[in-house]
């Protein structure tokens, strides 16, 4: 199935420190780019630039609507200190009404 059906997403991405996560998410949820962020503390193993990494790194977890992933992702790109982020995009299948309009109201729906 498209992503175009879904309403609601979760975006993600990665930041190095807990301060930088906290900043981005203050500042993703000032813009109306999300309703709400939750970092999480995690460890990735990857390959960069053909060498092997093993790095504590912090998870924001956007809740969004799907109209506002390419802005997001464009505010992403121009406000993340990485040079690959990691930009993804979670289609939400289903999930509580109230929840869903509380994110519609935290993102500027209807205004």
């Amino acid at each position: 199935m498209s992503t175009e059906a879904f309403t609601h997403c979760v975006v993600q991405t990665a930041l190095a420190s807990e301060a930088e996560a906290a900043t981005l998410a203050r500042q993703i949820v000032q813009a109306g780019l999300g309703a709400c962020v939750q970092l999480q503390a995690i460890r990735s193993f990857y390959n960069w630039q053909g060498q092997p990494h093993e790095e504590p790194e912090w998870l924001l977890s956007i809740k969004t609507r799907s109209a506002l992933y390419p802005a997001l992702e464009a505010w992403l790109r121009e406000h993340h200190p990485y040079e690959t982020p990691e930009i993804i995009q979670l289609p939400i299948a289903a999930g509580s009404a109230a929840y869903l309009a509380w994110v519609d109201e935290g993102t500027g729906a209807g205004r």
